[in-house]
């Protein structure tokens, strides 16, 4: 499964998804339909395009979104951001504060919902489907392990986070994510140009 194939099963999900059927369940659906073997390519590249996320600008968005940010949190978050489809991942990839101008984090903002974005399930639907078809008592992980291991491990490269920064810095966050801090930081006071904050 190439990248526009695995985006192919994320709008189709999305597609199939609505107000009783949320997308997790809807990409389940789209993936139990489909061979163990595809199941275990689409997980790949879920994970190549969700490793390709994990970056510290990217963490900031979430850690203003979300009102803080676990490690467990942030996995949750860049699948939120998957599911939101290829459009909104690559424009996310590009410049996370771009979630500033998402209608559903707009909202989220205005009602203090700090749960937008983040959708745990999305990281666990190969292995969801993965149990509809499998044949006797296979287990996915084992599975997985296993085509893991078949492959050339050039996805295995270290990850390079870029420049970390200080999150409970309000100056800094304003720097960097001026959107989102727009939407998050209204009762947090500004400092002026060059007054360093204190206790940090």
């Amino acid at each position: 499964m190439d990248t526009s194939e695995f985006w192919a099963v994320i709008e189709a999900a999305r597609s199939a998804a609505g107000p009783d059927r949320p997308f997790a369940d809807a990409l389940v659906d789209e993936l139990a339909s489909r061979t163990e073997d595809e199941i275990l390519r689409y997980q790949e590249r879920f994970d190549e395009v969700h490793d390709a996320l994990y970056r510290w600008d990217v963490w900031a968005a979430a850690y203003l979104i979300g009102g803080g940010c676990s490690d467990d949190s942030f996995m949750d978050f860049r699948a939120g951001l998957i599911a939101l489809g290829r459009d909104w991942y690559e424009r996310v990839a590009a410049c996370p504060d771009s979630l500033a101008e998402h209608p559903a984090v707009i909202a989220a903002a205005g009602a203090y919902d700090d749960d937008v974005v983040f959708y745990e399930d999305v990281n666990y639907a190969a292995s969801a489907a993965f149990r509809r078809v499998v044949r006797g008592d296979r287990d996915f992980y084992d599975a997985w392990d296993e085509y893991a291991a078949s492959r050339d491990g050039s996805g295995q490269d270290s990850v390079h986070m870029g420049e970390d920064f200080d999150f409970d810095d309000p100056d800094e966050m304003r720097r960097r994510l001026p959107g989102l801090a727009a939407l998050h930081l209204l009762d947090t006071p500004h400092l002026p140009p060059g007054e360093a904050s204190s206790g940090a």
